[in-house]
């Protein structure tokens, strides 16, 4: 229900700027080969392993355009994304009202692109065999900010009676948000006593080298690390529920299933390199996406993104809301 919601609410957005765009790819992106310049692109880890990616496929029909993606987490993107110093900030969540008046502040108009679907992922060590599920009260339990928990026994009795070491997002993630935003039902409300990182890289090792640890983070590094982790089902609203391909597609995996953004300044859209690589991004989002372990979006939904750009419709079709995907706001 919760990913029918999302779909409906980008549909319904989206549509409120005009028909689908043409599938067929403007002069930007037919005339790639001749580009010159630099794009910058930074913020989510969670969005990076398709970023990654599209610039990679990018550099193949542009090769005189240097795209450089970083890393600095959802809210870092957004501060460098505010101060102009990249042209695109990708965020694991939608824009918080806070970042949209500091970017009103500074006179920077963004333009919000949804470009996929993610599950963010609880993940235990390969050597753990007494960890079948987590409920949502436990992982409260856990996380909350006055957790007394510190061993595994004190989640549930019959567990080892020892200790529980948490690795998980920094506190600049989208990840971190929104998990605390519905675990725990206020973002940014998290204990602090556990082994926090950017890269998501970092996490993986940490939890594979580590018997006795718990963590969080995207599904696309969940996937790519299979036979290094194991991902815990979660007992939500649909029962326990492992996350899996299918389950974030049916929406069956809640309520750790949300979309993922890339924003785009409208001032770096009148340089051509920059305007080819986006138009480039989202009509490989779909094919990308799933590749490296997301959820494409519908194509209709593309398609109104396409149309998003081409008119340069700035502003946010979505507010974050703890416990829900978003509440849609019509611009």
């Amino acid at each position: 229900m919760l990913r029918n919601f999302l779909l409906a609410a980008l549909s319904l957005v989206l549509v409120a700027c005009g028909e689908p765009a043409a599938t067929t790819a403007p002069a930007a992106a037919t005339s790639a080969a001749g580009l010159e310049g630099r794009v910058q692109l930074d913020g989510s880890s969670t969005v990076f392993p398709i970023s990654e990616a599209v610039a990679e496929e990018f550099g193949a029909v542009a090769p005189r355009v240097r795209v450089t993606v970083g890393i600095s987490g959802t809210g870092g993107g957004f501060k460098k994304f505010i101060h102009e110093e990249i042209d695109i900030s990708s965020s694991s969540r939608p824009i918080k009202s806070s970042e949209m008046e500091d970017a009103a502040a500074a006179g920077v108009e963004f333009i919000e692109l949804p470009v996929a679907y993610d599950g963010i992922s609880v993940v235990v060590n390969l050597e753990n065999d007494w960890v079948d599920y987590l409920t949502v009260a436990e992982l409260n339990q856990i996380w909350q900010p006055d957790s007394t928990v510190t061993t595994w026994s004190d989640v549930r009795t019959e567990w080892p009676a020892e200790p529980i070491q948490l690795y998980g997002p920094g506190t600049d993630s989208g990840t971190f948000d929104y998990f605390t935003g519905v675990i725990n039902g206020k973002e940014q409300a998290s204990r602090g006593d556990f082994t926090a990182s950017e890269d998501d890289n970092v996490l993986v090792q940490g939890i594979a080298g580590d018997k006795y640890s718990l963590g969080y983070f995207g599904f696309a590094y969940y996937h790519e690390n299979q036979d290094k982790l194991r991902a815990a089902a979660v007992l939500g609203p649909n029962g326990v529920v492992a996350p899996t391909v299918e389950t974030i597609n049916n929406g069956t995996y809640a309520p750790l299933s949300r979309p993922v953004f890339i924003y785009l300044n409208k001032a770096s859209l009148a340089r051509p390199e920059v305007a080819a690589f986006v138009d480039f991004y989202i009509r490989s989002a779909a094919k990308l996406a799933e590749e490296v372990g997301y959820i494409a979006l519908p194509d209709v939904v593309y398609e109104r993104v396409l149309q998003r750009i081409a008119k340069a419709e700035t502003g946010t079709a979505y507010h974050a809301s703890p416990g829900k995907v978003s509440t849609l706001i019509v611009n």
